[in-house]
């Protein structure tokens, strides 16, 4: 049922596109440019992974927790576990188990929310701050030997 609903889509798209004067797009190119991302996303989430493992004892799931922290606006205490796990896009169980982690390490710490005590916030401690510091240097290095030059980022 499933490939019926795709070819069906897909035929739908490609007489919208047709008026467009777009060219069409084959099933087979659809499921190649599929695989091709795929590809591309493990190849680079597994140099990330082994690079940040090696020089700083993180994984790259913990990097980009440490990441987002280091990125939300100085007036927020933190990030709220929804927030985190949205913008990570780590279900909430593969969340809590990268969150129990870094807290058992003294990177992040975990509260109730100040502004709804239903939530629990995560902020950075001065350890996750510089150990998100030491390692960003290898992941936005990994990200530029693995990425550039690929389809999705070409050079400005």
């Amino acid at each position: 049922m499933q490939l019926h609903l795709m070819r069906e889509h897909l035929m739908q798209r490609n007489s919208m596109q047709a008026h467009g004067r777009m060219r069409l797009v084959t099933e087979d190119e659809l499921v190649a440019g599929w695989r091709d991302l795929l590809a591309e996303y493990h190849s680079t989430w597994c140099a990330l992974d082994r690079a940040l493992r090696d020089g700083h004892d993180l994984g790259a799931s913990e990097f980009e927790v440490l990441d987002q922290l280091v990125e939300a606006p100085k007036k927020e205490a933190g990030l709220r576990m929804q927030e985190l796990g949205a913008s990570t896009h780590l279900s909430q169980s593969a969340l809590s188990r990268v969150i129990a982690r870094l807290d058992a390490e003294g990177l992040v710490t975990r509260a109730m929310c100040d502004t709804d005590r239903r939530g629990v916030c995560v902020q950075l401690t001065a350890a996750g701050r510089e150990r998100h510091a030491q390692a960003i240097g290898t992941h936005r290095g990994v990200l530029a030997k693995t990425m550039v030059g690929r389809k999705s980022v070409q050079p400005v």
